[in-house]
């Protein structure tokens, strides 16, 4: 990245395209402190996370979930201790209440009655759920999700992003979704706004309407050639 400059609007979802390699989960990991920047600032809620300590930015982290690409559960845990452990090693929640807590983001994700398996006995599409559900336990400000539909078949791909327009619109006050992905369904279907990075800069920046009508040669030859793939497979 060279450069990036953009806000993030609250209580909208943001979707976040453009080519493979060019930063976008690189950027969400700027956003939560897990890299640094070499120069520039981030702010979260007005505070500058670059200037921070550890300690500092682990406080802010409580502010988001984040769902991994590869959803990242932990395999020795089940369903419901990986959904819980933000609860158990973050708060004084008592268990009774974080077992309440994992059934009901194990109904908003369309899985009830599966705290007890294994991340092993789970399809790839209920492992995103699952993964969904844990970024959900701590009832963020802010979600993150980083290629929340790859590998998935497009079936399980609409599902998980009605389940992410769902948990949009149903949490109070309003979370704030920022998504990267390849999907322009996804940008579609639930975007709010869009961002196309190119070249290490954001290049485009505005509505999913202004995406599909805009003229600019570089995001026309990006959504051509993704509607090309899509076509072929």
């Amino acid at each position: 990245m060279r450069g990036v400059d953009l806000v993030i609007e609250e209580g909208k979802t943001n979707v976040i395209i453009g080519a493979s390699g060019c930063g976008k989960s690189v950027m969400l990991k700027h956003i939560v402190g897990l890299l640094r920047p070499d120069e520039g600032s981030i702010l979260i809620d007005g505070e500058d996370i670059t200037k921070m300590n550890e300690k500092e930015v682990y406080e802010i982290r409580k502010k988001f979930g984040f769902l991994f690409q590869s959803a990242a559960l932990f395999d020795s845990m089940s369903v419901g201790e990986n959904i819980g452990i933000a609860l158990r090693e973050n708060t004084m929640t008592p268990k009774s209440e974080i077992n309440k807590i994992i059934t009901e983001k194990l109904g908003l994700v369309n899985l009830p009655g599966t705290e007890n398996l294994m991340p092993s006995e789970l399809s790839g599409g209920m492992r995103k759920r699952v993964g969904l559900a844990r970024a959900l336990a701590t009832n963020p400000q802010y979600i993150l999700y980083d290629e929340p539909t790859t590998g998935l078949d497009p079936i399980t791909s609409e599902t998980i992003d009605e389940l992410m327009d769902t948990v949009a619109q149903s949490q109070a006050p309003k979370v704030t979704s920022i998504i990267v992905t390849h999907d322009i369904f996804t940008v579609y279907e639930i975007g709010d706004r869009v961002a196309m990075m190119y070249d290490g800069i954001v290049h485009f920046n505005g509505t999913p309407e202004e995406l599909r009508k805009t003229e600019d040669p570089i995001v026309r030859q990006f959504l051509e050639r993704t509607d090309e793939k899509k076509a072929k497979h």
